[in-house]
């Protein structure tokens, strides 16, 4: 075979597994947010804040437009595999203020980081893991 052919050839079969690494989107939440970045204003006079620790993930979900609106979705599929759950999302269809994805930490969600996505994400599915501290959730994040 020629060279040329040959290099041809691994090109036209590359270019697609390339082409898919490139759609994919790498969304990682943060693991914690620390106590140094925490702060309470306003406090009922007399009291004195501490924050000793840090807050944990807890939990993560794509989310329709900013996260002032509040547009929680709904999963559209779940499977249970060891110790694992994988929380699948079909973003298809109109996202007029766009996508993001909402990273929530502390037991309850207290604090959330939010982060907008690409237009073109049209799957996400986000696999949680136990963490090692109370309330915290190890959580990997494949959007394509």
């Amino acid at each position: 075979m020629q060279p040329k052919r040959l290099l041809t050839g691994v090109a036209c079969c590359l270019f697609p597994v390339l082409a898919q690494a490139a759609m994919t989107a790498s969304y990682a939440c943060p693991e914690s947010v620390p106590a140094a970045s925490i702060s309470l204003n306003a406090v009922p006079a007399g009291w004195t804040p501490y924050i000793g620790s840090p807050l944990y993930l807890s939990a993560a979900a794509p989310i329709d437009g900013a996260p002032e609106r509040r547009g929680q979705l709904v999963p559209s599929g779940e499977r249970k595999k060891k110790g694992q759950t994988t929380l699948s999302y079909r973003l298809e269809g109109r996202y007029p203020d766009g996508k993001w994805v909402q990273c929530s930490y502390g037991v309850h969600g207290e604090v959330t980081l939010s982060r907008r996505m690409d237009d073109s994400v049209s799957l996400c599915e986000f696999t949680y893991r136990k963490g090692s501290k109370a309330g915290q959730n190890e959580i990997d994040i494949d959007c394509r």
